[in-house]
């Protein structure tokens, strides 16, 4: 482009920069406001930008041009903090490209310029929108996901705040929620996941905007509202993921819910709980009891079971499970003897033995069900 046409229009641009800030206000709604504060000073310094650039570098391809891209970079950042989609600012870029367009052909047909030159002229206005439209969204883009990393960051931080021992106060907890853009809940529902050798290869899966997640750590866990939605979601992207659902608590006793998903992860490793890639603490609650002081059911188990001590291992293993049927149908012999599938006459001979080593205690309330407690334990905590 001849550079002479740049100077000659110069007196033309700061009536354009008008025209196209007036244009851009009258087609976009959201850019109608009064030209004052930071919105003012970006959408006229953006305008001002795009004209002047190309008026001092006319003719220059070789010129610097890092300032200038940085401002529609910024321009896309901008965008993206104010909250809105990129289609304001590219219909911005696309109307002062239509202005620019009918200034300069009105100066170079006043100024006696070929329609070659205004050719070329319009290819470049148009391209040059274009370019920008791109730095922007490369900024756009960049503020995005470095948002989404600081959101994440945050969001890591509150699940260790809620989780915290000994508990964090509710203030700190809402003001960490409200920078993480996160809507307090009354009630969740934590979710233990086993950990992986490769969990920290993992990409951060989508989950709903309630989600809570911790995949990084050394014990791996969610806080969800609602839990069979959330694991149904996730159930591609966390494949291979071992899960245990705590109950559901009110957010003040996260804490709780995890301990006892955790808790039933452990069993399931042990083998106690079935083994499912999703285990719910409310379908094992009385397993999770019996088994929540295992220092104290061993306790119970010796002093209870202790006239089994002289037995062998057969002999123990027949009357014990002889002793927990009789506890929990307290039937007939013939009715027992069918749950044990043998003969009713063994199941007399069974409870005679039974009655030598125990007597009165089978009589006494008390007794049977620390019995019975210390019987299960034992059955749960054998494999059996």
């Amino acid at each position: 482009m001849p550079r002479e046409l740049a100077e000659r229009f110069r007196p033309h641009a700061d009536p354009m920069a008008r025209a196209m800030v007036h244009e851009i206000q009258r087609a976009i709604p959201e850019y109608a406001q009064p030209l004052e504060g930071p919105f003012g000073e970006v959408i006229t310094r953006g305008v001002q930008q795009a004209i002047l650039y190309c008026l001092d570098n006319f003719g220059d391809p070789a010129a610097p041009q890092e300032a200038w891209c940085q401002v529609f970079r910024k321009l896309g950042k901008i965008e993206f903090n104010e909250g809105r989609s990129l289609d304001c600012l590219q219909t911005a870029y696309r109307v002062g490209g239509r202005v620019a367009w009918r200034h300069v052909a009105e100066f170079g047909q006043s100024q006696g310029v070929g329609p070659d030159i205004l050719c070329v002229c319009a290819e470049a206005i148009f391209a040059y929108v274009d370019e920008i439209s791109a730095l922007s969204i490369e900024g756009y883009t960049a503020q995005q996901v470095r948002a989404a990393g600081t959101m994440a960051r945050r969001r890591r931080r509150l699940l260790e705040l809620i989780l915290a021992e000994p508990p964090a106060s509710p203030q700190a907890i809402a003001s960490l929620a409200a920078a993480a853009r996160w809507r307090l809940p009354e009630w969740v529902t934590l979710i233990a996941l086993e950990p992986r050798s490769d969990q920290h290869e993992l990409g951060t899966p989508a989950v709903d905007g309630e989600v809570l997640m911790d995949l990084e750590g050394a014990a791996p866990c969610l806080l969800t509202t609602d839990p069979a939605r959330d694991l149904g979601q996730l159930e591609a992207e966390l494949h291979g993921w071992r899960a245990a659902v705590g109950p559901r608590v009110r957010l003040s006793d996260a804490g709780v819910s995890l301990r006892w998903a955790r808790r039933a992860m452990t069993l399931v490793q042990r083998g106690v709980l079935d083994d499912a890639p999703v285990t719910w603490c409310a379908d094992h609650l009385s397993t999770l009891w019996l088994l929540s002081d295992e220092f104290l059911v061993r306790e119970l188990s010796a002093r209870s079971l202790a006239p089994f001590d002289g037995l062998t291992v057969k002999q123990r293993a027949r009357l014990s499970e002889t002793l927990l049927v009789w506890l929990q149908q307290r039937g007939s012999a013939p009715e027992l003897a069918a749950k044990l599938n043998v003969h009713p006459q063994t199941i007399r001979y069974r409870m005679h033995q039974l009655e030598e080593l125990f007597g009165d205690r089978l009589n006494d309330a008390d007794e049977r069900l620390n019995l019975e407690i210390a019987l299960r334990a034992e059955r749960l905590t054998s494999g059996n």
